[in-house]
Formats: structure tokens, sequence, C-alpha cells
């Protein structure tokens, strides 16, 4: 029985996509519902969410960032305003037509993101250089009509966090956004294990109606990019479309700089995708919504489950999620669900052990096993959980250093991109008819220019231009 959980799970080498969703539904994390694209966060998965929420709310709130809440439903003569940010959102718009039983006669976007909403707030609050900067955040749910939809990575609904800032020049709003990539980053080193490649997106990849684009980018189990965040400066477009002005302390009227940024539940995903294995989620043990299970071995044996009691408190007390599994199933099918929830450490403790006083300890995330003084055991887990935290970082960019090559050879690329998938560094032109060609030859996109630019040719290798940006290129979600 206790193989029966890992035998329901697809082999990740075999069908990676196929693996992705039976964890997902095998740790409880989602379920599906009535509606297509839209999925029940289950305890668990929601518990991932509320984690990397409490990091990110923590961070921002340091900052002087406000959490705010704007509606649901955007006017659609509103949403017009803004012609580029319109034209890059409105295959995905769903539109409310209809309420009661009337017509309506305005209809009604439901969010997809919320630029347009913000803006009309702030050109009705704005009017001095004493009111800057405005530095808003909000956690929400966005629509999106999607044709093709995964749990946590595309859904025609998904839950993430939207700042929107308002500064009185462009020095001021540029620091904003990449202040805030730096803090996506830090939550992938601090948080998720996750190491993130950052830099500017292209032109042809940046939002709809900023100026510049950033992202984060992680690279999965299989060798495909996940575009996981991204922050944008958005120049004076918004406020100029919007009518958002203040005098400033000279008296003249000035339009101001605006950034936005965010980060959703795909995070979720790219935690399954980084660190999971053919048994199911590994999970960071700083997120991980419980961080030690212990497992009593013959718990109806006397003293069994008080010394589970006993060790759960001292844990507790040194600020450590914990839970004692005293169900009534075997043993061995304890072991396979705590390592199918990716629950970090697991601790196991029988007669035997208790006539030694001590325990074993199991790291999720290599199956190591240890022996462990009971009487210490509350001081050795935080430092433990650190390790395994920092290991699994080290493991996982080990993976993308692995998985990265430079060529500066297109024929060399194209046969990259085929048989290793991975990241691949090479330069271009800026042009994007070659960006395009890219990917009609190999479904790879630009990932990002990185900040670090090295040199590494001085050619585009797909138009034998002159090269003016070293580009990560990769396949992606």
């Amino acid at each position: 029985m206790a193989k029966k959980l890992v035998k329901e799970i697809t082999a990740r080498d075999a069908d990676f996509a196929q693996w992705y969703t039976d964890v997902c539904r095998k740790a409880e994390l989602m379920d599906y519902s009535d509606a297509k694209g839209f999925i029940i966060y289950r305890p668990y998965g929601f518990a991932l969410w509320e984690g990397i929420k409490g990091y990110l709310d923590g961070e921002f709130k340091k900052t002087g960032h406000q959490n705010v809440y704007m509606p649901l439903v955007i006017p659609e003569s509103l949403f017009l305003k803004e012609a580029e940010h319109v034209e890059g959102f409105a295959p995905e718009t769903a539109i409310i037509t209809v309420g009661g039983n009337e017509t309506l006669a305005e209809r009604l976007i439901i969010r997809p993101t919320s630029e347009t909403l913000f803006c009309n707030h702030y050109s009705r609050i704005i009017t001095s250089y004493r009111d800057l900067p405005k530095k808003y955040n909000q956690w929400c749910s966005v629509v999106r009509w999607e044709k093709t939809t995964r749990p946590f990575l595309r859904g025609s609904e998904f839950l993430w966090q939207e700042g929107h800032t308002v500064h009185k020049d462009e020095e001021e709003a540029r620091k904003e956004a990449l202040d805030i990539l730096d803090a996506y980053d830090r939550l992938g080193k601090e948080l998720l294990a996750i190491p993130f490649i950052i830099g500017q997106k292209t032109e042809k990849e940046k939002f709809a109606g900023a100026v510049d684009t950033y992202s984060i980018e992680a690279l999965m189990h299989d060798g495909k990019a996940l575009q996981s965040g991204t922050t944008h400066y958005l120049g004076t477009g918004f406020a100029e479309a919007f009518n958002i002005s203040f005098q400033d302390k000279d008296g003249k009227v000035k339009n101001p700089h605006q950034t936005s940024w965010g980060v959703s539940t795909r995070l979720i995903g790219a935690v399954i995708m980084v660190h999971g294995d053919d048994s199911g989620l590994v999970l960071p043990p700083y997120l991980a919504p419980v961080q030690v299970v212990i497992i009593p071995i013959q718990q109806k044996k006397p003293g069994v489950l008080e010394a589970c009691e006993e060790i759960k408190k001292s844990i507790k007390k040194q600020g450590v999620r914990v839970q004692i599994d005293d169900s009534d199933k075997s043993p061995g099918w304890k072991f396979s669900e705590s390592e199918m929830k990716g629950i970090p450490l697991r601790i196991e403790i029988g007669p035997r052990d208790l006539e030694k006083n001590q325990c074993v300890l199991a790291k999720r995330y290599n199956g190591e096993k240890t022996t462990h003084d009971i009487s210490i055991i509350d001081e050795s887990i935080p430092p433990i959980l650190k390790t395994i935290h920092e290991e699994m970082y080290e493991k996982a960019l080990m993976n993308v250093i692995d998985n990265t090559r430079i060529t500066n050879d297109y024929e060399e690329f194209k046969e990259i991109i085929k048989e290793k998938q991975g990241y691949v560094k090479m330069m271009w032109c800026g042009d994007q008819a070659c960006e395009e060609k890219v990917k009609a030859d190999t479904q790879a996109t630009s990932r990002c220019m990185p900040f670090n630019q090295e040199a590494v040719g001085k050619v585009c290798p797909i138009c034998g231009k002159p090269a003016k940006h070293l580009v990560y290129w990769a396949k992606a979600y």
C-alpha cells in the first residue's frame, strides 16, 4: 500500500507534463472546478500562496508600500483609454454584458490587470508634489480567458499581487522597478530556494504599455524556462492618457512617472517543477506549511505517542511548524504521504528508539537518514532546516549552470534547443525579425537581456549584423 501513492504519479522523465498534473492532484494542492480553466485552491496549495504572500507583503511594507483593493470590474470606456495596453489584453478579456435581467448600458471588463483602475484613481487624488510618491499594492485575482490552461502556471483566473506606483521623476520610478525586482530575486533565494536569472525584456516581450519591462526567469527540471515575475517602468504614457498631473515645487504642472509589478501563483508551479521528484513534492523548508512531521512507529506501544508529543512541544518552541501523524495508517503509508506532500524533514520514533533515547531524521530532498539524541533534538532542527534550504538552492543553481550554454553559431543554437534545451546565451542584433525567426525555427524565445552584458560575440548569429545585446534564450511555459 505504501508504494501506491508513488505508482499513481507518472515518472518525470517519462512525461513531465503529466507528472506535474499528477503531483498537483495527489499532493492535494488543487482540484478542477466545473468551469474550465478555473481551479480550486485546496488548503495545502493555498498555504503555499500564503507563505509567498506573507514574505512579500512584509518586504513591501518595509519600503513604504500600502495595500489597497480595486474593483473587480472596469467600465469598457475606461479600459479603452490606453490604446497599447488594450491591444495587449483585448484577446484575453472576459466581458459582462448582462446584470440581473437587463443588458448593461456599458459593458464591464473583468480585470485582466488593474492599471486603468489605479490610474483613474490617481488622477483624482494626485494634484501636488506633496502627494508623491504613491506606492500602492493589491492582493487579488485576475481573469484572462486562456485557451490552454495548466494548474498554477496558466489559468483563466489566478491569484497575484500587483503593485502600482507613481513618482515625481523618471529616476525615482526606475529605481522603484529595479528595487522590486531585487525583492523578487530575494524571494527566490530566501524562501523558494530558486535561483532566478534577472534582466530586461526585449521590446517584443515587454508588457503592453510599458517603456521597459524587467523579469525574473526560472529554469525547470525539463529544461524549459518560466517567467516568474515582472516589473515595469511605465514612463508617463498612462499618466498622459488618464490626465494624472501634479504641480511641482517650481510651480510647473507635470505628468508623474509610473511603475507596475507583480508575481502570481505561477510561483507555486515553479516550486513544483524545480524541486519535485518521482515521489512528489519537495518543498523548501521556509515555504513548507509543515516543516517537520513526526511519525510514531508502533504507536500503540507505551510511551511512543507521549514521546512524540514532547518532541513536538520542544520543536514548536523553536518556531518550527511541526505535526504528528498519529492516524491509523501504516508507517510505510505515512512515509509515502509525507514524501508526496514534500515535507522537508521527517522524525521517526518507536519503542527501540526510546530505549536508546534517540530518533531517526529523514531529509525529504535527498532521502538522507541520521540518528539524533532526543534530549537535544529541538536545538538541532533549525540548523538542519537551514542546511536543507541552502543545499536545495545550490542544487537548483547547479541545474541552471549545467544547463546554460553559449554559442555564436545559429545552427549549433538550433541543435542545443532541440536536443538539450535549457538556456542558451547568444548575441542579438536587436531586430525583432531575428527574434521571430528564432521562435519560428525552434519555438524558443528571448527570456531576458541580463544586466551583466558579456560580449560573447561581435555579430548576431541569426542574421550576421553587428550584435547589440547578450540574450538568454529558451523554450518556455
